[in-house]
């Protein structure tokens, strides 16, 4: 009984992953135009993420988790506050100031490597393991990243460190995370990494002076790219979390990677017109290497040792 219930948790995990992968695949994409219109970058990050904190509260309140909030222990407090400020506030900070001083390659590429921090962080932080089979797919998946094309190297510049500390706050994020989904509902994960993230953001850009002036110069058009970039980052956070709560998060780190497949699809038909073979020898490996580590999720010893989460008894 146990081991269907942890294949219907696997199986869901795989689904909320990728489909997280989508989301955040289309929502790059957009995003380069968005941030055009909107043009300061951490105004943009700071509207989105209110608006998404405001449809949480409300999803909290619908759902009626208002009593989960109440209940929370001080231990469970401390590390939802301790995602606010790793996960929803600085890293958005630091990645987009660091990517006006960065190439957009160099900075999607040290960004793209935040499974392998994840993976590095779970095994030691959470026990997962990975079978030799899914070493093979990470080794794919890591080298689909470099076959895009048009890297030239690594600058050591300012923009690219504070974009690998935005990298690194987020993997440190997933491993606080995955052990606070443990006993917290993931829209509740959710609504405070979103809101506390959204209230230093918020007072980050006061500091700056450039927000309410700012603000109220939006347009209908730059409110517009606002809203739909909002929506997709609701559906980006709820699925993520979800998806974290069900399966390692070695595994679901795996699962986002591709979002780099869909955003070069995307910029192909709407932008480029074609592939270039380097993008299609990077879809290939993003393709091997996820089939290969979905294909043997099941085997991996730190999926066994997680599955005490989603036990259930036996009648007696």
């Amino acid at each position: 009984m146990t081991l269907i219930k942890t294949g219907g948790k696997l199986y869901l995990a795989t689904m909320f992953g990728l489909t997280t992968a989508v989301i955040s695949g289309t929502n790059n994409f957009l995003t380069k135009i968005a941030v055009t219109a909107i043009k300061d970058p951490v105004l943009f990050t700071t509207l989105k993420n209110a608006i998404v904190a405001a449809f949480l509260i409300g999803a909290i309140l619908m759902l009626k988790k208002l009593p989960e909030i109440l209940s929370l222990t001080k231990s469970q407090l401390i590390k939802l506050i301790a995602i606010g400020v790793i996960g929803g506030s600085l890293p958005f900070a630091l990645f987009f100031i660091g990517l006006q001083k960065t190439s957009a390659l160099n900075a999607g590429l040290i960004h793209k490597t935040l499974f392998i921090w994840v993976l590095l962080m779970a095994i030691p932080l959470l026990k997962e393991k990975l079978v030799w089979q899914q070493w093979v797919g990470v080794t794919a998946i890591f080298g689909a990243n470099l076959a895009v094309g048009g890297f030239t190297g690594f600058k050591y510049n300012t923009g690219e460190l504070m974009i690998f500390a935005a990298t690194i706050l987020w993997a440190v994020e997933n491993i606080i995370a995955k052990i606070t989904l443990k006993d917290v509902s993931s829209i509740t994960v959710a609504a405070f990494r979103m809101t506390l993230g959204t209230i230093i953001l918020l007072i980050i850009l006061i500091w700056r002076g450039a927000f309410f002036g700012a603000v109220f110069d939006l347009n209908a058009t730059q409110w517009g790219w606002a809203l739909l970039t909002s929506i997709l980052l609701l559906g980006y956070v709820t699925t993520w979390y979800a998806a974290l709560k069900r399966a390692p998060a070695s595994y679901v780190a795996t699962l986002l990677v591709p979002a780099t497949l869909v955003t070069n699809i995307l910029s192909a038909v709407f932008v480029a017109g074609s592939l270039t073979i380097q993008q299609v020898a990077s879809s290939a490996l993003f393709l091997a290497g996820l089939g290969v580590m979905i294909l043997f999720a099941k085997k991996t010893a730190g999926f066994i040792a997680t599955e005490h989460i989603f036990e259930i008894k036996q009648p007696s």
